[in-house]
């Protein structure tokens, strides 16, 4: 069984948002989203070639558990939070990825 990510693209219209969105998102919002989708794993960072373009990632243990997460109640009640913040002030994307391999380092 592969593990899989949600990932979800966010992305700002203005960049005077970027300071409270991170606040927002790294204090309430990824925290809320992996309790409420009993993610394994989350993590989210800032795109270095466009700085408006935020990317969160939901680590789920296979295909199953993230269409669950994902087609339920939580997902529903968490994008009415965000839109409620945030409006039509960030554009957002979402899309579920099978790990098809995976190398750690350090283990030859």
């Amino acid at each position: 069984m592969s593990a899989a990510y949600l990932v979800v693209r966010a992305v700002l219209t203005e960049m005077t948002d970027r300071a409270r969105f991170d606040t927002w998102y790294q204090k309430e919002h990824l925290p809320d989203a992996m309790k409420a989708f009993q993610a394994q794993a989350a993590m989210r960072g800032w795109s270095e070639q466009d700085p408006t373009v935020h990317t969160a990632f939901y680590r789920f243990p296979s295909l199953e558990a993230a269409k669950s997460a994902t087609g339920g109640a939580a997902i529903k009640t968490l994008i009415a939070e965000f839109d409620k913040v945030w409006g039509d002030r960030v554009h957002r994307t979402r899309d579920v990825l099978v790990i098809a391999d995976e190398l750690i380092g350090g283990s030859h």
